[in-house]
């Protein structure tokens, strides 16, 4: 029988809060205030914001669940932890490919976050270059990448209570008052009831196949579930928090600021008499055209942008922790050396990433795939990689660790957990793979 791991002076979190904060953070990103906002648009506003929650609870919570376990009771990174649990066996693959995925997801979503920088100082003082202009300039994108890559370095190294919990509890709160501050200004705006309409009151008869598809697309991808992160954060768990409740207070957080943005963006955009459904381009092509049109809409604009650079540095955070707990737990390095060698290799693997946007051509379409090398880093890996993991996952703790072996660890903390124990495994065993892989399947579809 395989027991738990040990701490070995890895750290751990001082409060239960402070891990909610953080992993809450983790979560919070790009895929809530910038993803979340143009895929509800795309799909028929608030039904699918219906179907998206009841995603989240049917598959994003019991897979977290399953992460949060794995890392507390190995105390390891992702490698470790299925090293530890089935040691001899090819599992811990799934921790190499989640560690790999953290590393490259982080090199190009430090380029979008480096973005999201420039903008804060682009919209306080009324710059009105074009995306496409602003993004092919090398000498702007290319230190905002590198500025954003540095800040990311100076909170993990600083260690979990110091660095990751420290300046989650600072970041968090202001992400929060902020949005709340924007969402004021934007419901108030005349002409604003026709978003909220739009966002608030559904119209299932709009529903379709593909709606109901990109609800579980964004739910699954909304949560860093699949590439180790919730296990790594799981990992400096003390064994008196309750994981079951730890993990739906993340959803919560994570669901709420997507719903919040929602509340932020559709006001504004019906406000100004504009579509919902413009795309990729909303928060950056749409948006400024719209702060730029309201009093004071120069300072909402970089409140605005602040806000998306708080919270893709939360997420920057949590994906740079992943590959240091790795080399910190199994190579045994120092945590200042590994995060820096880590954070140099993101920056290496970032640079195509900036150069396809605009600056060289033939990474800005790569042959045969007909996408940028930035796109084509995202589908990899912010897609397909991450639903990969999360499969193997939710296989690995419903078939083959299986529920009644993680009793033990979930009820620490938990005195409960027997009363939803066969809940949990039938969702492992049939419900969560079965959801993945259709997702799965229609991801390369769509790519076909």
């Amino acid at each position: 029988m395989v027991t738990g791991g040990t701490d070995s002076g890895r750290g751990q979190w001082s409060s239960k809060m402070g891990f909610i904060l953080a992993a809450a953070g983790s979560a919070i990103g790009l895929g809530n205030i910038w993803r979340f906002p143009y895929v509800t648009g795309q799909n028929g506003g608030a039904a699918f914001l219906v179907l998206y929650l009841a995603c989240v609870a049917v598959l994003g919570v019991p897979v977290m669940i399953a992460e949060l376990t794995i890392g507390r009771f190995s105390r390891r990174n992702p490698v470790g932890a299925f090293k530890m649990i089935r040691p001899g066996s090819p599992w811990k693959l799934i921790g190499y490919a989640g560690v790999a995925t953290g590393i490259c997801i982080l090199s190009y979503y430090s380029v979008l976050a480096g973005y999201t920088t420039g903008y804060i100082v682009k919209t306080l003082i009324g710059n009105t270059t074009a995306y496409e202009a602003f993004t092919s300039n090398v000498w702007i994108v290319l230190p905002l990448f590198l500025v954003f890559i540095v800040f990311t370095v100076l909170v993990v190294q600083g260690g979990i209570k110091n660095g990751i919990e420290r300046w989650a509890k600072i970041l968090m709160p202001i992400l929060l008052l902020l949005l709340v501050a924007l969402i004021i200004r934007s419901v108030t705006l005349e002409g604003a009831g026709r978003g909220l309409s739009f966002y608030l009151k559904p119209d299932f008869s709009k529903v379709t196949g593909k709606t109901i598809l990109a609800a579980l697309g964004q739910a699954f991808f909304s949560l860093s579930l699949g590439m180790g992160a919730m296990l790594t954060y799981g990992s400096y768990l003390a064994k008196k928090d309750n994981i079951v409740t730890s993990g739906l207070y993340v959803a919560f957080f994570d669901t709420l600021i997507a719903v919040m943005a929602g509340l932020l963006i559709f006001p504004a955009l019906f406000a100004m008499g504009m579509q919902p459904d413009q795309g990729t381009g909303l928060v950056f092509k749409v948006l400024p055209m719209i702060f730029a049109s309201i009093p004071g809409g120069h300072l909402i604009g970089a409140a605005f942008f602040l806000l998306l650079s708080i919270a893709a540095l939360t997420s920057t955070i949590s994906l740079l922790e992943v590959a240091t707990a790795y080399m910190v737990d199994e190579k045994h390095w120092l945590r200042k050396r590994a995060v820096w060698v880590m954070a140099l290799i993101c920056f290496a693997l970032g640079l195509p990433s900036i150069l396809s946007q605009g600056i060289v051509p033939w990474l800005e379409k790569l042959p045969l795939v007909g996408m940028s090398f930035l796109g084509l880093m995202d589908y990899i890996f912010g897609n397909v990689m991450l639903a990969i993991g999360a499969l193997m996952i939710s296989i690995f703790f419903g078939w083959l660790w299986k529920v009644k072996n993680a009793a033990a660890e979930l009820r620490e903390g938990c005195p409960g957990f027997g009363r939803i124990a066969p809940v949990l495994d039938i969702m492992l065993k049939f419900v969560c793979p079965a959801l993945i892989l259709v997702v799965l399947v229609f991801l390369f579809i769509d790519v076909a």
